[in-house]
């Protein structure tokens, strides 16, 4: 007698997945998550949603940059969540920006004799910079409370919104915390903070990528855990280099050092150059012959270990998607190293620097949507559906 399937929606993202033989249903049935079935436009919803908002924190990252990179960071000096959102609207309002500017370290120091329309194109950076975080509270909260409001969310999934929630609320302050630390006895922010700031920001859009992918359908993929493991571990030192990339860039470490392959005239600079300060772990954060090396090696590795992942996801799947998603991040890998080499040898060049930053977080987001793909498993539905077959 023929047999067929009939897939029964339930409330959250998992469905019965029921064998009828006849007009007998087979009793015992386990409840597994559909990966291939059609979602429902609600999800689409969701996930389009959530992928706007995560290219809204790709943006706000990329703009944070050029802000660093162009000395706009502090220009702005007060924190006004809500007020500070309207720019200068009069002469007489610019000209008290300006005056609140000329007293803090880097003007008095570093610009001194800047003009008011310089101090406006500094002032617009940071403030676009500000505004778009802005943007971005107001594109996650109403949208998701509406969601709410509507039934859309999922169970499973509200206590992980509210988190990324959240962590966006946090990053605001961290934002305000780390332009404070430039405001009285520094020239520039603190490097702590500013790798913090990064870090953070970069952390959210991985979740935010990683929550949308999961409302993606597919189907599953059969691999060994180690290469499940080892995506995940690519995507954990991606972003562990991002945060090292930070402290190079807050300590300015990437000025100097300016040669390839040697750094300070060897491949490893002398111990007692590496470790000079006390307490030796500040030479971790302060040391910027350490922080440039560290910055070098991780890069090592995670190139060494993207071409053995590449080829482990070759033998074992012989194709298809884990392959392909290996093949492009073993691809961005290469090319952002490539890219910070020319930075480092050109000393820094505002274009190549934005361009390092910004592909940084899309090796990220690649990372984040490949660890993601592996870690479909299709074993579950294997197990679920052979003694069906079988009947």
């Amino acid at each position: 007698m023929a047999l067929w399937l009939r897939r029964l929606r339930q409330p959250g993202p998992d469905y019965i997945v029921r064998a009828v033989h006849g007009k007998r249903t087979i009793p015992n049935e386990p409840i597994m998550s559909v990966a291939h079935s059609e979602p429902h436009p609600r999800r689409r919803f969701v996930r389009a949603w959530l992928l706007i908002v995560a290219a809204l924190v790709f943006a706000t990252a990329a703009l944070g940059g050029a802000t660093r990179l162009t000395g706009s960071g502090l220009s702005i000096v007060e924190w006004r969540p809500v007020m500070g959102a309207l720019p200068p609207l009069s002469d007489e309002a610019w000209h008290a920006e300006f005056a609140k500017y000329k007293t803090i370290p880097q003007y008095q120091e570093v610009n001194r004799g800047m003009s008011l329309e310089a101090f406006k194109v500094i002032y617009w950076w940071e403030w676009g910079h500000r505004l778009l975080g802005r943007v971005i509270g107001v594109a996650f909260l109403l949208p998701f409370l509406w969601f709410l409001w509507k039934g859309w969310i999922e169970p499973g999934l509200r206590l992980r919104l509210w988190t990324i929630f959240g962590l966006g609320a946090l990053q605001g302050a961290v934002g305000w915390w780390m332009v404070t630390s430039g405001l009285a006895e520094r020239l520039s922010v603190s490097p702590y903070r500013l790798a913090f700031h990064l870090t953070l920001a970069c952390t959210i859009f991985a979740m935010l990528l990683w929550t949308a992918q999961r409302l993606k359908p597919r189907d599953g993929i059969d691999l060994p855990p180690r290469i499940r493991t080892r995506a995940m571990l690519l995507l954990i030192l991606v972003l562990a280099q991002i945060y090292l990339g930070a402290l190079v860039a807050g300590s300015r470490a990437g000025l100097i050092y300016n040669t390839w392959p040697l750094i300070d005239g060897a491949l490893v600079p002398d111990v007692s150059r590496l470790f000079f300060e006390r307490p030796w772990w500040r030479n971790f954060f302060e040391n910027t012959l350490l922080v440039q090396f560290n910055h070098r090696m991780l890069a090592y590795a995670i190139f060494a270990l993207a071409i053995l992942h590449t080829a482990n996801v070759a033998r074992a799947s012989r194709g298809g998607a884990a392959l392909t998603g290996a093949l492009v991040l073993a691809s961005l890998i290469t090319l952002q190293a490539g890219i910070g080499i020319l930075t480092l040898l050109h000393v820094v060049p505002l274009g190549l620097a934005l361009l390092h930053q910004a592909m940084a977080v899309v090796t990220l987001a690649v990372a984040v949507i490949h660890a993601e793909r592996v870690s479909q498993r299709r074993a579950a539905t294997a197990d679920i559906m052979r003694p069906l077959l079988s009947s």
